[in-house]
């Protein structure tokens, strides 16, 4: 596996609130600029048995299926990209009854992830930098209107 990001960050809500908050993946849109849609199945909130597609606003259309899930600690899933397989590790940490710490860490393998991944790692990074700051300001709005 070739570590490509990690990102951490502090979101001013509950860790339970946090783990809730990010498993409805289908709300994603409103703070990921680059997302358009996420079709999840089962659909609702993420799962264990969750698989789908991200539909991205530069038309391409990852697919998606969790293969470790531990509420609330962590999910990881893993998708394609050309060659690659991408796994994105959700982590969850309670700082303490009020703050949580979210650690996203992307990784890839297979043909030319030395190659292709930091590719994929400098346009992913400009989206998560766009997106990150978003879903802080969504999720501590959360917190203030509950």
């Amino acid at each position: 596996m070739v570590p490509l990001i990690q990102r951490e960050f502090t979101v001013d809500i509950p860790l339970q609130e946090a783990w809730d908050h990010l498993a409805r993946v289908e709300h994603w849109p409103s703070w990921a600029p680059h997302i358009r849609r996420i079709d999840a199945q089962p659909p609702g909130e993420l799962g264990p048995q969750s698989l789908g597609v991200i539909h991205l606003t530069n038309g391409m259309k990852p697919a998606f299926r969790v293969t470790e899930f531990n509420p609330p600690r962590n999910w990881k899933w893993i998708g394609r990209f050309l060659w690659l397989t991408v796994t994105y590790d959700h982590q969850f940490e309670a700082l303490d009854a009020e703050h949580t710490k979210l650690i996203w860490v992307i990784g890839a393998n297979g043909f030319g992830a030395g190659i292709l991944g930091p590719m994929f790692a400098r346009i992913y990074r400009g989206s998560l930098e766009k997106a990150i700051p978003r879903l802080i300001a969504d999720m501590n709005a959360s917190s203030a209107i509950a």
